[in-house]
């Protein structure tokens, strides 16, 4: 049986210093590897166990990286195992099939933004007028496809994300808060319109999925099975869905048990 294992990357799998949850003692806190370099400092991180499970995993399934980040930002995450045939950045806007952006993917997405929901330019409009450079820190387009904002976020006035979301939602767009980002994103832009692609071509038999946040919704759903762990978007909205397993692990534990039960899923050969 062909297997698709398809992982948010960033709160799911792999863990800045600011996310990573270690409240045990110092002296009993996991080793470290660093999966992500930018600007010359270390950013990103896994367990040494959750290493060694994902080169495991790497080998024994169809691993499918799935991430909001852009091309670049995923270019600076260094996993261990195999180089991924395939991965999906910027929330389903590029496939890359052995790091090249497939281009009759990338035109079937631009077809359905076009047709579907209201132009980037009127929703960055919208954003930029109504943030308050009191606490909008920067203003950012990721790939032509979506906008976020990093703000900080014990200035940000209650109630602004849930007027920004109904706004958005009125023009096709959905708005998720993940740390000081608020993205804007097309609701035709799915990371499960991209997996279900991947699974068409590699003729997947079953799909398991895991996610932390509200963009990752639809990615749970596209699951046979599917995880999210204790922290997170989903997990503060009592998020829940047939086949979805809710772990009580939170921080970088959270990113170690995903990867133990994607293995126990059936992936072992």
């Amino acid at each position: 049986m062909t297997r698709l294992v398809a992982s948010d990357l960033d709160r799911t799998l792999i863990y800045s210093a600011a996310a990573l949850g270690l409240t045990m003692p110092d002296a009993e806190a996991p080793r470290l590897l660093c999966v992500e370099v930018y600007q010359g400092l270390p950013l990103s991180y896994v367990t040494e166990a959750a290493a060694a499970l994902l080169d495991e995993l790497g080998r024994a399934a169809v691993f499918v990286p799935t991430t909001t980040r852009t091309r670049e930002q995923y270019g600076r995450i260094r996993l261990p195992g195999p180089a991924p045939e395939f991965a999906i950045c910027a929330n389903g806007g590029h496939l890359l099939v052995d790091g090249v952006s497939d281009r009759d993917w990338q035109r079937r997405v631009a077809r359905r933004l076009a047709d579907e929901c209201a132009s980037l330019d009127e929703v960055r409009a919208h954003l930029l007028r109504t943030a308050d450079p009191a606490w909008l820190l920067k203003e950012r387009v990721a790939e032509d496809l979506f906008a976020y904002l990093v703000v900080e976020r014990s200035l940000l006035p209650d109630g602004w994300v849930k007027e920004l979301g109904e706004w958005a939602r009125g023009r096709g767009w959905t708005v998720s808060l993940q740390g000081r980002k608020i993205y804007a994103v097309p609701q035709p832009l799915t990371k499960s319109a991209a997996v279900r692609e991947v699974a068409r071509r590699v003729d997947a038999e079953e799909i398991l999925t895991a996610g932390d946040s509200l963009l990752d919704a639809d990615l749970l759903l596209a699951g046979d099975r599917a995880w999210r762990p204790g922290h997170g978007e989903l997990a503060d909205t009592g998020f829940a869905a047939p086949g979805l397993t809710v772990l009580e692990e939170r921080g970088i534990a959270a990113g170690e048990e995903i990867l133990r039960a994607f293995l126990a899923a059936g992936v072992r050969p």
